[in-house]
């Protein structure tokens, strides 16, 4: 079964991870949050569910406004042509659902074969800011906490800088 919000909260409180939790209401993309985390500290993401045509997962969390060209980031990140993750896979792998992909959704257990980038612009930020597997809420983490998250859930972050991407386009 897929971890809960709750669970999740219950896991930082084990870990004796401090967050801040704000209510909003649901957003979908980043634009649509964009006025209501203006006044949140810290760097926002936005998170993509990828799978390459040999099934690889990959999740990839990067700064709200950081431009991804799919068509090129194969080749940053060492994998064949990547494509939207169908839903099924999404909801088994990760347990949320289109609108509340998160790194946090790592903390289920079916997760273990999702590979996970953390852009490097995102990175750099503190603290960082993920729905708490639904999106009508937006949880900040300090950087330091959130590695410490990643490791009581058995992944780790591969940071890597997509503005590469922009420098091969001419910009």
């Amino acid at each position: 079964m897929a971890t809960t919000p709750d669970e999740l909260f219950r896991l930082f409180d084990r870990l004796e991870i401090p967050v801040r939790t704000y209510q909003h209401k649901p957003t979908f993309t980043v634009e649509e949050g964009q006025d209501l985390k203006a006044g949140m500290p810290g760097g926002h993401s936005k998170n993509l569910f990828l799978k390459d045509k040999a099934g690889q997962l990959v999740l990839i969390s990067a700064e709200a406004h950081t431009q991804l060209k799919l068509n090129r980031l194969h080749k940053l990140i060492g994998t064949g042509r990547l494509s939207f993750g169908p839903e099924d896979l999404m909801v088994s792998h990760l347990g949320v659902t289109p609108g509340s992909v998160t790194a946090f959704a790592l903390a289920n257990p079916a997760s273990k074969p999702v590979r996970f980038i953390l852009e490097k612009t995102l990175s750099d930020s503190d603290p960082l800011n993920f729905h708490p597997l639904r999106n009508d809420m937006t949880t900040a983490i300090a950087r330091a906490d959130f590695d410490r998250f990643l490791a009581a859930v058995g992944h780790s972050a591969e940071v890597i800088d997509f503005s590469v991407l922009e420098d091969e386009a001419g910009g």
